[in-house]
């Protein structure tokens, strides 16, 4: 599966940072994110205090490539740059190897 990786650095960011990045994705970025098209999945994550990530899974290497290039482009002014006061420090495609659902099932949803 064709993945895209960009990750911020929390370690100078300000105070709250890290709570103002999960109401974004809760309110705005999650949403934006479901049911776009060429795109079969986006996980955010972050560990406080060191780093905020997006993964993407993508349906092919030109809908990977188109927004890796469009997103590169705009990377300075992009919601996560703003919200923590720096440009990602990774941006990378790479390869997801495989995604198991658990016995607990998968949530599609909003952090509440």
């Amino acid at each position: 599966m064709l993945g895209l990786t960009v990750r911020w650095s929390l370690v100078d960011a300000p105070e709250g940072t890290e709570d103002r990045l999960a109401s974004y994705v809760a309110e705005t970025s999650h949403a934006r994110f479901t049911d776009m098209p060429g795109l079969r999945s986006k996980t955010w994550r972050q560990v406080p205090g060191q780093w905020f990530e997006g993964c993407y899974v993508f349906a092919s290497s030109r809908e990977r490539e188109e927004f890796q290039r469009t997103f590169t482009e705009g990377a300075d002014e992009s919601p996560g740059s703003q919200i923590i006061g720096t440009s990602p420090v990774l941006i990378e495609a790479c390869d997801v190897v495989a995604v198991a659902e658990g016995g607990a099932g998968f949530v599609a949803a909003p952090p509440a």
